[in-house]
């Protein structure tokens, strides 16, 4: 996986691209907020690459990209700005779209603000409501903690997941509570724990110390400015690209609520569950993730 340095706005994004110019452009954005590109290029880029332009990239700020300057001006719609920008640095006419988690959320944010750069938007257990979502994980923490002997913090988050705390605290006492998971974590996210993470190897511990500590300030500073806690479910029926949501069998992320809204506001809208995965269908299935995405990219 080799990438470069490009600079979009003021800024330098770290930036891969597999497949041929002649090929459909598709830019994929990871979820987080924070997260990185790396598993899915490592998974995905052979196998996509062959058949669209595939376009990664770590978000401002993040992991790999240039850090976020003290001081510095940072917001969610810059996150936005920076794939409009890019996609004009490549002379793309239109491309498609994956997000992933959080990066489902950008997705939808992007299509629902520039609709003539669109082809199509692909939301791979996408996050739409923070709220909902926290609320969701923080079921299945509960369960899990109950299943691994920990039942007075499985009790505690059954309560939580039904108090009416913000949204903010919400998200923080999630964090807390799935670290009493210890190694189990995973188990939230992961159905098949059998992927590859090779990828991880690509650098030194130091220098993934140094990457996520680039995307905790990016963490910190959109939950600071707060627009990431707005709901963005109202948005789904405005958008009239083709939508496709890939979700997988044993994902908490995108909750009944997402779903169900999705099913009934989708314009152009259609559904694929991936039945033997959990939050990353891309890996956890990844042959058949490539197949679905593109059949429904028709490339």
């Amino acid at each position: 996986m080799i990438g470069e340095l490009i600079e979009i706005r003021g800024k330098k994004l770290y930036v891969e691209v597999h497949g041929p110019e002649d090929k459909p452009a598709v830019l994929y954005l990871h979820g987080g907020p924070g997260e990185s590109c790396h598993d899915f290029s490592f998974h995905q880029s052979e196998r996509l690459g062959k058949d669209v332009r595939l376009i990664a990239i770590d978000q401002r700020g993040v992991c790999r990209s240039e850090v976020i300057g003290e001081n510095e001006e940072f917001g969610l719609n810059d996150l936005i700005e920076d794939c409009e920008a890019l996609r004009n640095h490549f002379n793309i006419d239109t491309w498609s779209v994956i997000g992933h988690s959080f990066g489902g959320f950008l997705s939808l944010l992007y299509a629902s603000q520039y609709p003539q750069s669109i082809r199509k938007v692909i939301l791979e257990g996408p996050t739409l409501d923070f709220e909902l979502t926290s609320r969701s994980l923080i079921r299945k923490t509960a369960h899990l903690l109950k299943k691994h002997g920990k039942p007075e913090l499985s009790a505690r988050g059954m309560s939580l997941a039904e108090s009416d705390v913000s949204i903010r605290e919400l998200t923080e006492q999630y964090m807390a509570l799935s670290d009493e998971l210890g190694d189990n974590r995973m188990e939230i996210y992961r159905y098949n724990h059998d992927a590859p993470t090779d990828y991880l190897s690509y650098h030194t511990e130091v220098e993934w110390d140094e990457f996520y500590d680039r995307s905790d300030l990016h963490y910190n500073l959109l939950r600071e400015e707060g627009k990431i806690f707005d709901s963005l479910l109202h948005l789904i029926k405005e958008v009239e690209n083709p939508m496709l949501m890939a979700i997988g069998k044993y994902d908490a992320v995108p909750c009944d609520v997402h779903i169900n809204t999705f099913k009934r506001d989708a314009v152009n809208g259609s559904i694929h569950v991936f039945e033997g995965s959990g939050h990353t269908p891309h890996y956890e299935e990844a042959d058949e993730f490539r197949k679905v995405v593109l059949e429904f990219l028709g490339a």
